[in-house]
């Protein structure tokens, strides 16, 4: 069953989150990931759990001078971080190192990072086990409207041929594309054709598909299930797909996965970024193209198809719909266009 896979994958967050709590956070932090453990999911809390990792291992460095280790850091030490230290905390991320490699954040990274520091000592100060709480004073960084990214029509066509077709591929990629243009083609299709998540794909199973009525089962963020719709193009693509893995005689390392790697388990969320990359890079050179671009490039066409903003959020997922108003129903060029000649100027008699 698909929950399966998200079970696993929430008992190994689990582990790493475990991990870094006994070997490399401060002691006092186990009672607070106790306490949001009800109210987050797995993934939040392992994204925190780095999050303080690297500002713990800012404040040994550049704080404390290496004068004792993250393990031995006290409360009293926490109420020594000054709102200057955490100011001094953002612009260290402009540049520094983690787990032995070279890391650079934009204004969004230092946001979401000064968000889980501050979540810690809220909740560390509301306990009253500080008597200070100097990150609320440190202001959050300005954030500037990002470029909305997607694939424009032609590019969609393109991006699907080249995918069929290996149209634009290097002989080296041309030597794999044989055996995975019929996967690739399906994922692409889906993405496009139904606009879930990356993590939704690589969730999916075989069992999750029903070709009587073209639906199929997601598992959103949070984990609640929701039954989405594809047409038949989609459908003509996921057939194709299963007929080949059927044909295929190399045994099948996870039997229930709907979408399989080369080594015929399931299909890894870094491995679709790469297949996607790998054809946006031709049809689409100077746009960044990613899954969740391709998201987008669904959700923009449905809204204008529709014109509902409310089920994009549906079927999209959005809790807010505000976040789907954000990212989709941005004016286009199309209706800055289409606005020419609605204010009248001079009377009709004088034109």
């Amino acid at each position: 069953m698909a929950a399966n896979y998200y079970i696993q994958r929430n008992n190994k967050n689990i582990e790493v989150i475990e991990r870094l709590l006994d070997e490399e956070l401060p002691t006092f932090c186990y009672d607070y990931f106790l306490a949001i453990d009800s109210q987050t999911s797995t993934l939040t809390r392992l994204n925190y759990a780095h999050d303080l990792k690297i500002f713990f291992n800012f404040l040994f460095e550049k704080k404390f001078r290496r004068s004792k280790t993250v393990k031995e850091f006290t409360l009293e030490d926490m109420e020594c971080v000054t709102s200057n230290d955490v100011e001094y905390f953002l612009s260290y991320l402009s540049h520094y190192s983690y787990n032995g490699k070279e890391h650079s954040c934009n204004e969004r990274a230092k946001a979401r990072k000064l968000s889980s520091v501050r979540a810690l000592f809220k909740y560390l100060f509301n306990k009253g086990y500080i008597s200070v709480d100097n990150t609320a004073k440190v202001s959050t960084p300005k954030l500037h409207e990002k470029p909305i990214i997607r694939l424009d029509t032609d590019e969609v066509y393109s991006i699907l041929d080249a995918a069929e077709s290996g149209s634009g591929l290097t002989s080296h990629q041309m030597a794999y594309h044989e055996k995975s243009r019929v996967r690739d083609t399906a994922i692409l299709m889906l993405f496009l054709g139904t606009g879930i998540r990356i993590s939704e794909l690589v969730g999916l199973n075989n069992d999750d598909l029903n070709f009587n009525d073209n639906s199929f089962i997601v598992t959103r963020k949070g984990g609640n299930r929701a039954i989405l719709y594809f047409d038949d193009d989609v459908a003509q693509a996921l057939k194709r797909y299963l007929e080949y893995k059927d044909d295929n005689s190399t045994k099948i390392v996870d039997s229930n996965a709907l979408f399989l790697s080369n080594n015929r388990n399931r299909i890894g969320v870094r491995a679709v970024e790469n297949l996607v990359k790998k054809y946006a890079k031709i049809v689409s050179p100077l746009k960044k193209i990613s899954p969740h671009k391709l998201r987008s490039t669904y959700g923009t066409q449905l809204y204008k198809a529709t014109g509902d903003i409310y089920i994009v959020a549906d079927v999209l997922g959005h809790k807010d719909v505000n976040t789907t108003r954000k990212h989709y129903a941005a004016i286009s060029d199309d209706a800055r266009r289409g606005v020419v000649g609605k204010v009248k100027l001079k009377r009709d008699d004088e034109e």
